[in-house]
C-alpha cells in the first residue's frame, strides 16, 4: 500500500514522520525532508531500484521475491547502522601496524512489529552479532480503527540501548505510532529508535 505524503502527515505526530512510501527527489519527498531533516532516504542507486522492480512484480516467485527481500533490508539495516554513534579505536594489525578506525559506542537491540516485522530479524541479526531482538504485537481495532496494543516483551535494559524499530510495511502509520509510544513509555529515549 502506498501514501502520499500529506496522508503520513496527518496521520503521523511531526517527529514520527517516514517518507519510505516516497519517491526520492518527489516534489512530496523534498517537502517532507526539508520539514523533517532528521528523516532519511535510503539512496535509491540503480541496484535498490533493481530490488525494488523484482519484489513488486506480481509473477517473482516466492523465493526470489524472498532471496532479493532480504537483500533490501540487510541494505536497510546498513543504512541504519550508519547513525549510530561511533568512537575512535585503535587497533593492532595481523602485520604489527597500527590502525585508527572506530567501533559503535552503544548497544543496540531490535524490536519486531508482529509479524512482518519479523522478517527483519535475520538482517539485523546478520549484521549485528547476538542483538537481543523485543516484540511488540499491535493489531487495529474493527470498530475504531485505532491500533490496540495485545503483547509486549523487551530487553530489560532497553532504555539503555539504541533501538531498531523493524516493521517493513506502512499504511496509515497507527501501528509505527503506537509502537514508539510502547517504547517511549519503556524508557526508551526518542533519538533513540531508529
Amino acid at each position: 500500500t502506498t501514501c502520499s505524503a500529506s496522508a503520513i502527515m496527518a496521520d503521523i505526530p511531526d517527529r514520527w514522520i517516514t517518507t519510505e512510501t516516497l519517491k526520492p527527489c518527489s516534489p512530496e519527498a523534498l517537502q517532507v525532508l526539508e520539514k523533517y531533516p532528521n528523516v532519511k532516504l535510503l539512496r535509491q542507486t540503480p541496484q535498490i531500484r533493481s530490488l525494488h522492480t523484482i519484489i513488486r512484480a506480481k509473477d517473482t516467485p516466492r523465493h526470489t521475491f524472498v532471496f532479493h527481500a532480504n537483500r533490501l533490508i540487510r541494505l536497510l539495516v546498513e543504512e541504519g547502522l550508519s547513525y549510530l554513534p561511533f568512537k575512535e579505536t585503535t587497533v593492532t594489525t595481523p602485520t604489527e601496524v597500527d590502525y585508527v578506525g572506530c567501533m559503535p559506542c552503544e548497544k543496540i537491540c531490535g524490536v519486531s512489529i508482529v509479524r512482518a516485522g519479523e522478517s527483519m530479524e535475520t538482517g539485523l541479526r546478520e549484521v549485528c552479532q547476538n542483538c537481543r531482538i523485543g516484540k511488540i504485537l499491535i493489531q487495529r481495532d474493527e470498530n475504531t480503527a485505532k491500533p490496540v496494543l495485545f503483547y509486549v516483551k523487551l530487553p530489560g535494559d532497553i532504555a539503555e540501548r539504541r533501538v531498531f524499530l523493524l516493521d517493513p510495511m506502512l499504511a496509515t502509520g497507527g501501528s509505527a505510532v503506537r509502537a514508539v509510544q510502547v517504547l517511549l513509555e519503556h524508557g526508551v529515549k526518542e533519538d533513540h529508535i531508529i
